[in-house]
């Protein structure tokens, strides 16, 4: 184990994959150079032919993703903002998602999409949005949404070796947290949740940068005598259902915490799981922190996403009910 950035972490996972995998390719915009740093390098071991910048055409680069995996390669698309997905939706959902159910098995289309989102640089409302929601309606693609660089490293190359099409959503904060990480090839498991702190009193769930908030906030909690347990399902499909009803049943109360915005965000499905299977174990109303209901400012972004203090006040609200 040592100490690295996210973006440091992730370097080496698409190196460790590329050295595994001969199939393994890298491309995108501005690779080389690479706007945060994550594929700084790589081209110096591996060549232009297996990393290597391209035009900005969102829609012919998924195509192209696409196109390369159901030929048997393992391509990782990087799309700069996530919030730019939006231009590709139609190859993701209507291609890649459905290519192993169209062909009745016979074809894979194993493929990863890397993208940032979130907050974190003051980029505006076009380049700052949290788009988990946008693709978990979606049978047939596996979204990603890791919280701490080594969970950012274990889950991408479990992603690159898995034969379904992957949305890996990066947080920019993550970019820049340090934190723990193995050295060497190693994976995390897809769909396997993690506890990150154990309590009895009530359970936070969260991921992506938003758990790094929901943990500060349960520190506050815990020195006012609420023990919080924090889980972090880590992968939005597959969702590890049973860790969070679990949790659930344990503590009897439930907090969702994420950046997007409330009103169709995944905390509802998340909610939605725990009403279905749990509502017995309930002490008291599910509640939501979420991102408030408008565009990503530039230059305040901070004031529409949850903050520690947010998380505190409506747990301590929940527990006096």
């Amino acid at each position: 184990m040592s100490k690295k950035t996210g973006s440091a972490a992730i370097n080496e996972a698409l190196a460790e994959c590329m050295r595994k995998d001969p199939n393994v390719f890298v491309f995108g915009e501005d690779l080389i150079h690479a706007l945060f740093g994550v594929t700084r390098g790589l081209v110096n071991e591996f060549g232009p032919e297996r990393i290597f910048n391209t035009p900005l055409s969102e829609s012919a680069l998924m195509a192209a993703a696409v196109g390369a995996s159901i030929q048997g390669m393992r391509p990782v698309l990087e799309i700069q903002f996530a919030d730019i997905l939006s231009i590709s939706f139609d190859h993701i959902v209507n291609s890649a998602a459905k290519m192993h159910y169209l062909s009745d098995g016979m074809v894979k289309c194993p493929l990863v999409v890397r993208a940032p989102m979130g907050y974190g640089i003051s980029l505006g409302m076009h380049h700052s949005q949290c788009v988990e929601s946008w693709f978990a309606n979606v049978p047939g693609l596996i979204i990603v949404a890791p919280s701490t660089p080594g969970d950012a490293k274990g889950l991408l190359t479990a992603s690159v070796d898995n034969d379904n099409p992957v949305i890996f959503l990066e947080h920019k904060k993550l970019y820049y947290l340090k934190g723990e990480v193995p050295e060497g090839y190693y994976q995390i498991p897809l769909g396997k949740g993690f506890i990150h702190r154990e309590g009895k009193d009530i359970t936070i769930v969260s991921y992506s940068f938003a758990l790094q908030t929901a943990l500060q906030a349960a520190e506050v909690l815990a020195q006012q005598g609420i023990e919080a347990e924090v889980v972090d399902p880590r992968t939005i499909r597959p969702l590890d259902v049973d860790i969070i009803l679990q949790s659930v049943r344990k503590t009897g109360r439930l907090a969702i915490v994420h950046e997007a915005p409330a009103f169709g965000g995944f905390g509802g499905e998340i909610a939605a799981v725990v009403a279905e299977h749990a509502f017995s174990s309930l002490k008291g109303p599910i509640i939501r922190v979420c991102g408030k209901e408008c565009p990503v400012p530039f230059g305040m972004e901070t004031v529409v996403v949850p903050k520690t203090e947010d998380v505190v006040t409506a747990v301590k609200k929940l527990m006096a009910k």
